[in-house]
């Protein structure tokens, strides 16, 4: 379906802000096609647009594709380039170029689960009782702070079992240049060696003020008694001290799931922005426009859009980091721990990493809300505006949900029929359905819809006896009928069977087969073709019967393999496989002779003749053809 929204990219060029960060290309069908870094967004996101720059055929092709962009504005350009790696691993973006796994940024592990614990860089974080500091940019830099660790603190990074193993060999190198205490020799007590780690651990943690003016103390000394290598190493550690000390929240040391949720709010509109973090990395936001009254605290708005979000997502993550506490907030949690089944925890972080990603995020909602006021708008008048007017020209109370139907049965072939459903004037993809016609026979469109409807609408009935929660028992205010009187009668035939009241409508066409009024009541009423709503109802229409002849045509092609293939003799569904995985087509296949037919895996020499004789009958012998003309 064609971008709904409606992105003047020049315009949105001009907002750009001058920040380190993330952008995302999107193309007709909304799909993220890039994800990029910047220093400067502005500078780095217009040069894709300018008339006469330099680009490769690639990129090239991929901005002939863009009909948007989003934008994630961070503090430092490190956030923005592991925020980068984490969306592209994430939604993994046709013009990107793809990892083949995690083994990216390098980690600084300490093994603190352990009685002697370790330090030493990795490149993979696991679910274990270690600490984790990073992922960092350089592994030059890691390594040079685990080195000047190892000279300031003596921690061990070998893999000897402690304590079981201490004295049973000679102490290693490390220990002889005093960069290591030796507890493998016992000569350090564990009492000792942890308050060492500590130390680490305080250091890792981001205290490096102690270290860095001993640093800087050492390397004075070391200039002014002449030692001008000594100075060297000290001013090398201190850069590599000073390139760790550049933190980034966009990726945790725990693995937790959590949401962000922080806010923008001018007047009666506010902006609710959430980041989504999974397995300790943020993967991706999302932004909800809401309308406010004039007199709503901070704390009732976040309250009641917790309330609201959290009830219609399929999943709750084990902890929301809030910017404010909500209303109510004891009871939120109690009633997302009773949905996600083990307890859910809102907390509002006051300092450290989880504070500035708070930050971040509200940050972003702000940015959001001054900059995209306008192209929400015109969004708002294209879904919820145009709903409005569809309601008020029908005269109905409440138009939330409407439900549109399809059937495809091209060339007569089998029928099928598609189910779409708008909310607010957007797609709720969630929702659709597709229906196989079971009990008709041949192209009628009226007997196909019938069914559809009826199997829809007595499913819905029976999940709302059993108190399910699906797409069936969620009932529509309006159905939208692809077609006029006819359809309707039909529709509104399976209404009163089944004994439900459902507002039901017609798009009436002209000779040119163009939507030209909607028929409703047994009464035809003009609609202005200029309208949001009119073109609301159009985008409907196109979903609809998209969907259906998607599904049709998915059907078809697996019918096609089934015809060519199924019907040879010797060939089931296991040689049926191998056959298409291994060549690219039915011609391929049928171009084949025996022995590469028997080369496949399953196949042998005589399902292997099977198919080359289905493929060429005239190759038969014949005596065969003798034989059977004669049976």
């Amino acid at each position: 379906m064609a971008e709904e929204i409606q992105f003047d990219i020049q315009e949105e060029l001009k907002k750009l802000p001058a920040r380190p960060g993330v952008y995302l290309m999107h193309d007709e069908r909304d799909a993220i096609i890039y994800v990029g870094k910047a220093i400067s967004l502005r500078n780095r996101v217009r040069q894709y647009f300018q008339a006469g720059y330099n680009r490769s055929p690639k990129i090239e092709q991929m901005v002939s594709r863009i009909r948007r962009f989003e934008y994630i504005v961070t503090d430092s350009e490190l956030e923005a380039l592991v925020l980068e790696n984490n969306l592209i691993k994430e939604h993994r973006p046709k013009y990107n170029t793809m990892l083949t796994d995690d083994k990216t940024y390098p980690f600084i592990k300490v093994t603190v689960g352990e009685e002697y614990p370790r330090v030493f860089l990795t490149r993979q974080m696991k679910k274990d009782k270690a600490r984790y500091f990073g992922p960092f940019s350089s592994a030059w830099a890691v390594r040079d702070t685990i080195d000047l660790i190892r000279k300031l603190y003596h921690l061990r990074d070998c893999s000897r079992s402690l304590p079981k193993d201490i004295g049973n060999d000679r102490p290693c190198l490390y220990y002889h240049i005093k960069q290591c205490d030796g507890p493998c020799m016992g000569y350090i007590s564990k009492e000792a060696y942890n308050e060492k780690v500590e130390q680490a651990l305080d250091f890792l943690s981001g205290n490096y003020k102690p270290v860095i003016s001993m640093l800087e103390k050492k390397m004075q000394e070391a200039s002014e008694q002449m030692d001008f290598e000594g100075a060297i190493v000290y001013r090398d550690l201190l850069t590599s001290v000073k390139h760790v000390t550049q933190k980034q929240k966009i990726t945790s040391e725990d693995t937790e799931d959590r949401d962000v949720l922080a806010m923008a709010i001018d007047g009666r509109d506010a902006i609710v922005q959430v980041f989504f973090i999974r397995g300790g990395r943020v993967i991706g936001r999302d932004h909800y426009w809401i309308r406010i009254g004039l007199n709503d605290s901070r704390a009732t708005i976040l309250g009641s859009f917790i309330q609201q979000f959290y009830a219609g997502t399929p999943y709750i993550p084990r902890e929301l980091m809030l910017e404010t506490e909500a209303e109510e907030q004891e009871l939120l949690e109690k009633w997302l721990t009773a949905k996600r089944g083990s307890r859910v925890y809102l907390r509002v972080p006051r300092r450290g990493t989880k504070e500035k990603l708070v930050e971040m995020a509200k940050e972003n909602a702000q940015i959001v809300l001054r900059q995209d006021r306008e192209r929400i708008k015109r969004e708002e008048g294209r879904t919820i505006g145009a709903v409005k007017e569809i309601q008020e020209l029908l005269g109905m109370d409440k138009l939330v949900r409407m439900e549109a139907y399809d059937i495809s049965n091209i060339s007569g072939y089998e029928s099928v029929g598609s189910m779409v459903v708008f909310e607010k004037g957007k797609p709720k993809r969630s929702d659709y359905r597709k229906f196989r016609i079971r009990t008709v026979e041949g192209p009628n469109d009226y007997a196909s819809m019938e069914e559809v409807l009826t199997r829809r609408f007595t499913h819905g009935l029976e999940g709302k006896k059993q108190m399910q929660e699906d797409s069936f028992s969620s009932f529509p205010d309006l159905i939208l009928m692809d077609g006029g009187r006819g359809q309707v009668n039909v529709a509104e035939r399976v209404m009163e069977n089944l004994g439900i009241n459902i507002e039901i409508c017609g798009m009436v066409k002209d000779d040119y087969h163009r939507t030209r009024g909607i028929y409703y009541k047994n009464k035809e009423l003009p609609i202005d073709t200029h309208s949001e709503g009119f073109k609301l109802i159009t985008r409907i229409q196109d979903e609809a019967h998209r969907f259906a002849i998607e599904y049709h045509r998915s059907l078809r092609s697996k019918a096609q393999v089934h015809s060519v293939l199924d019907d040879i003799p010797g060939i089931g569904e296991t040689r049926r496989k191998a056959l298409m995985k291994h060549f690219p087509s039915i011609e391929e296949i049928r171009s084949a002779d025996e022995e590469t037919l028997a080369a496949v895996p399953s196949m042998n020499a005589a399902s292997a003749a099977a198919v080359y004789m289905f493929f060429h009958p005239a190759a038969k012998p014949e005596a065969e053809d003798g034989n059977s003309s004669g049976s």
